[in-house]
């Protein structure tokens, strides 16, 4: 099969495009941003005329983009989709009923929540490894690899304090009793694991103060969710995962050295050491491996995905403590494969255990390890994509 790739910067575009190649796809690379707008005529009159020349089968991307998907309805070319992030607001473009679509998405509740509505073509797919690259950079890592990136406890990921990612501090001119609402959601939500209650707990009241604020956020007239969706996914649970984080790595710091990589360079915590931000593919697994606990803080907006870190964690050999995610017992079992907690509070005494009990770390990595690498690789993925086409 002749496949249109979107070549975006996005993570995993070159473990996917191998195991198209892999599995005998001739691969086109196309290079896309995710700015490009929906009613950009020019580009997509541009991405019709090069359909037209080379005649792909099918059109792929990580990430769903409207505009592409109008494209290939025109065309008469199936778009395959697969998703590994939330929230992902173009799932609410009314293009998701173009027929041309297959869009697959890493987290099960998500994806049912559009098939109870009533979409077809939507389908269950959680993330991959690639453990073919990965084996061969810890094969080949140096002494030196190894002590530079050797530590007790890691967390490689945002704080979500950037101004661009920091939304809910652009919230001025509210009431008081909207930002304490806000606060009280805010501080509940942080002590529920497995369900999500922010959007369904903005009142009318509260949306009419938010609309009115500095920061307005309203729907494109092209898409079909609401402003409570805006303001629970993106300013909400962006500010839940942001003091989650910062209180995990806060605790952990009294008693520990903790290794942080983030972009954020003004993050200064005790405890912590702030190493900056690190190459998801040159660099990233060589933390894993080498880190005896890795930190899994999911942002609060996956339903109950398991995101694209907690694979590579388990694929690089490392030991994965994570936040309860749902769809982690669909493939996983619990202290054989990896750790959990349900509570911010219960992480500091789960990895001083881990830390003082070697042979159990080491075997919840093997397991972790060998499951991830014998049934979650990038290869299988796509032979249950190419399945249902």
């Amino acid at each position: 099969m002749k496949i249109l790739f979107l070549n975006w910067n996005s993570f995993g575009n070159e473990d996917l495009t191998a195991a198209l190649k892999e599995l005998g796809h001739e691969v086109l690379l196309y290079p896309f941003s995710k700015s490009i707008s929906f009613d950009d005529k020019k580009w997509e009159q541009e991405f019709i005329s090069f359909l037209r020349s080379k005649t792909p089968d099918y059109v792929f991307s990580f990430a769903y983009f409207p505009i592409v998907s109008k494209a290939c309805e025109a065309e008469g070319i199936l778009y395959l989709s697969w998703v590994y992030d939330s929230p992902h607001v173009a799932l609410y473009s009314y293009t998701m009923l173009n027929h041309c679509n297959r869009i697959f998405l890493f987290d099960k509740e998500l994806c049912l929540t559009f098939l109870k509505a009533g979409f077809q073509n939507i389908y269950y797919l959680p993330m991959a490894v690639n453990p073919s690259r990965i084996e061969r950079m810890l094969k080949s890592q140096s002494t030196e690899t190894k002590r530079q990136y050797a530590g007790d406890v890691s967390f490689v990921g945002s704080l979500y304090s950037e101004p661009k990612h920091n939304l809910y501090s652009r919230l001025t001119n509210i009431s008081p009793y909207t930002k304490g609402y806000l606060d009280g959601l805010i501080q509940a939500q942080m002590k529920v694991y497995g369900y999500n209650f922010l959007e369904d707990a903005l009142t009318p009241d509260i949306m009419s103060d938010l609309l009115s604020s500095d920061y307005p956020m309203r729907p494109a007239s092209t898409s079909v969710h609401s402003s409570e969706y805006l303001y629970a996914q993106y300013v909400l649970n962006r500010r839940v995962t942001a003091l989650e984080r910062e209180k995990i790595l806060t605790l952990l710091g009294e008693s520990h050295t903790v290794d942080l990589y983030t972009h954020d360079a003004s993050v200064a915590i005790k405890g912590v050491r702030n190493h900056g931000p690190v190459d998801y593919y040159d660099t990233m697994p060589y933390v894993f491996y080498n880190s005896k606990i890795n930190l899994n803080i999911s942002l609060r907006s996956i339903h109950s995905g398991i995101p694209l870190r907690a694979f590579d964690i388990m694929g690089s050999g490392g030991f994965l403590l994570s936040n309860y995610q749902a769809d982690f017992m669909d493939f996983f079992t619990p202290d054989e494969d990896f750790v959990f907690y349900e509570a911010v509070e219960q992480v500091p005494s789960i990895v001083e255990y881990y830390l003082t009990h070697e042979e159990e770390r080491s075997a919840i990595c093997r397991n972790g390890h060998t499951k991830v690498t014998q049934s979650h690789t990038y290869k299988q993925r796509l032979e249950e994509i190419f399945s249902v086409l």
